[in-house]
């Protein structure tokens, strides 16, 4: 049996050994310390934004915008419904109604079915708190006409970059472009803590309230003083210290994935019915998965018959998110559109994309979704 093709393993390959052995050699092996305060400032000077806090998850990061933004029962929050469930389950754990909102043809969310979202919401007098926006699988949103949206509605915006980190819009960095932007370190992220993220802000008070309540929302004082309730979501000393050495190489890792990316369109292009996830006009994704669809007719197999043929052969590949809203946990939640994430899933799939995807194991790839066309 051949050796396992991860679909996003993570990938070492800098000063990440380094800083972990500063950090065991110095005993700062508990949470916070030197290399979170440094993680914090290289990653703000990376994206742009003045101000960051690191935490244990990008989930972290998101249930905390929702505390920030005073999301309460009986609350609204839109979000993206082409995602992963972590952008949405935040909203739940602060019992507010999540409201789905589909895709255009950028993956991203539609600008003018948000409009309906918020129009919705007013004419039935529901307060919506927040926006929650994806930047899927590495590209941003068009958040020149999201934020205009929101702009005209009195709502704030949240950017869901955990996919996105070295994505661009319109030349500048993602994360910047809600009041809070949000990035995932997971362990199959375009750099990797094993498990971590960041929440970014320009506005210096709301980053300030985040490492507050992260950090068990601890009163100053000589002793252990709560007024509020407060979270164990700082990301630990060890953990940061690999974040900068993978933070340090992210252009190098941006560089291979969007190369991965070519590769695969320059294999597989000709292929019919087959055709991968656009890039959009406004800005350069990160290619963090390369993603495509198959339409079964032209090509003469399914997204699923291809996924088993890569599987037989030890490779990982996975079907596109399903969207949120025909998820069995939010049912009975407004949607607004909906058919485009639907036929997304059910003809996309994500192919191996990790910045250690050897040429050969590529080649494998390429090779097996040719085999498996049958027009």
């Amino acid at each position: 049996m051949n050796t396992r093709v991860y679909l996003s393993p993570p990938h070492v390959f800098g000063d990440e050994r380094a800083l972990v052995d500063d950090a065991f050699s110095s005993n700062w092996i508990a949470p916070l310390g030197p290399h979170v305060d440094a993680f914090e400032k290289e990653f703000s000077r990376t994206v742009d934004v003045p101000n960051a806090v690191a935490l244990s998850s990008g989930t972290a990061g998101l249930h905390l915008a929702m505390r920030l933004l005073n999301v309460n029962p009986g609350d609204e929050v839109i979000c993206s419904s082409l995602t992963f469930s972590a952008s949405a389950n935040p909203i739940l754990y602060e019992r507010a109604t999540p409201v789905f909102v589909d895709c255009d043809a950028t993956w991203t969310m539609d600008p003018n079915l948000l409009e309906d979202a918020l129009e919705s919401a007013q004419q039935r007098g529901a307060r919506t708190r927040c926006v929650v926006v994806v930047d899927l699988y590495g590209q941003c949103a068009d958040y020149d006409a999201i934020s205009a949206i929101c702009d005209r509605f009195g709502v704030p915006l949240v950017e869901d970059a955990a996919e996105a980190l070295g994505a661009t819009y319109r030349g500048r960095p993602s994360g910047r472009f809600g009041c809070l932007g949000v990035f995932s370190f997971n362990g199959n992220k375009i750099i990797t803590t094993s498990g971590g993220g960041m929440l970014v802000s320009t506005d210096h008070a709301l980053v300030d309230r985040a490492r507050f309540l992260a950090t068990q929302a601890r009163d100053r004082g000589p002793h252990y003083e709560h007024s509020v309730v407060g979270f164990n979501y700082r990301l630990s000393n060890v953990l940061a210290a690999i974040g900068r050495g993978q933070l340090r190489s992210l252009p190098q890792r941006v560089a291979i994935r969007r190369r991965i990316f070519q590769t695969y369109v320059e294999g597989l292009g000709s292929l019919p019915g087959l055709a991968f996830m656009p890039e959009a006009a406004y800005g350069t994704g990160n290619r963090w998965l390369t993603c495509l669809t198959i339409d079964p007719m032209a090509f003469g197999a399914t997204r699923e018959d291809v996924r088993l043929a890569l599987e037989a052969e030890n490779i990982e590949s996975r079907p596109i998110w399903k969207p949120m809203h025909v998820q069995p946990v939010f049912a009975g939640c407004r949607a607004h559109g909906g058919s485009v994430s639907e036929r997304l899933f059910e003809f996309g799939l994500c192919l191996p994309s990790g910045s250690s995807l050897s040429d050969e194991d590529q080649g494998r790839v390429i090779a097996i979704v040719c085999q498996t066309c049958r027009q």
